[in-house]
């Protein structure tokens, strides 16, 4: 299974503000160390921030802090919000395919993706930070 680019990137946010102690980075901030363009970075921090995973301040002094629900957030939860429920094949699109009646792999592949999920939901965002992925976060930080 291969997650979509906003789910890597919503993921990577969280772990990089976990490891960010008082500092405040902006979303262009972000942004720069996580080489992404910043439109891609502002849509994923604005869903974040209305999941209430982050908070986003704006002006002077502004800029995100991880919430208390996204470091504690199911890893599993998040991929499963940014991915959506759907299927992993599309059996029913323009051309449905043949078989979908008599079908077992439809169901084999939901059962994997299900199992998938599963295997990320005890993880957290503070586990994912753990030692040594969170010294290795700081060193990416494009502040001085």
């Amino acid at each position: 299974m291969r997650l979509l680019r906003s789910t890597d990137l919503a993921l990577r946010v969280l772990m990089r503000l976990a490891v960010a102690g008082d500092s405040t980075p902006t979303t262009r901030e972000v942004a720069a160390d996580m080489d992404v363009p910043y439109t891609h970075a502002a849509k994923v921090v604005a869903e974040l921030q209305h999941l209430g995973l982050l908070a986003a301040r704006r002006g002077r002094g502004g800029g995100l802090t991880l919430t208390e629900a996204g470091r504690t957030a199911s890893v599993g939860a998040i991929v499963r919000t940014f991915e959506g429920d759907g299927d992993v094949v599309d059996c029913e699109g323009a051309a449905p395919c043949p078989l979908h009646s008599a079908c077992r792999l439809r169901g084999a592949l939901r059962r994997a993706q299900e199992a998938f999920f599963a295997s990320l939901d005890p993880l957290t965002v503070r586990d994912m930070v753990a030692a040594p992925t969170g010294p290795l976060l700081l060193g990416i930080s494009s502040r001085p």
